[in-house]
């Protein structure tokens, strides 16, 4: 079972959540949004054709069993840092489509996951809670995760000890 971090916090933390997991991957805003080329679908799949630090992160987050996402809270939503890394890793599926939960989604690349954990940190309105709870539910079902939580939480620092 490989459990994979996804956090937009500084190296530190990553220093000290590398014990908790398999691998880490920080969302420090230091390489290029996705240019929406879906050669990761077709060209070389499970790869980005940009060269930048997330170019094989489709693999890395497409085998994760279980995916903990630390994000700060951006209007019921992921930070920009969260959101660019997961434009990126569209290639953990295919363009080919089947039926999950009787809707339509992208065929999974590396199958089933079991828990998609979203931690979020920072101010937060019962509706932005709402909002943020019902989006992480619908990313688990697309990219093929068995359930979804979310937990919130005043400070990064909190999150970190939730992991």
């Amino acid at each position: 079972m490989m459990k994979v971090i996804l956090h937009d916090l500084d190296q530190l933390y990553s220093e000290r959540l590398l014990n908790k997991c398999d691998a880490i991957v920080e969302a420090d805003g230091k390489y290029a949004p996705c240019q929406g080329c879906f050669g990761c679908w077709v060209k070389h799949p499970a790869e980005c054709s940009m060269k930048d630090k997330l170019q094989r992160t489709c693999r890395i987050l497409g085998r994760a069993d279980e995916l903990i996402i630390i994000t700060k809270n951006l209007y019921g939503s992921y930070s920009t840092n969260i959101k660019n890394v997961m434009d990126r890793t569209i290639g953990f599926s295919t363009p080919l489509c089947t039926y999950r939960e009787w809707e339509m989604h992208h065929t999974l690349r590396y199958g089933k996951h079991s828990l998609l954990k979203v931690l979020v940190y920072g101010d937060i309105t019962e509706q932005e809670k709402a909002t943020f709870t019902y989006m992480a539910k619908r990313n688990a079902i697309n990219d093929g995760y068995k359930a979804s939580e979310v937990l919130f939480f005043d400070s990064a620092s909190e999150a970190e000890h939730a992991v």
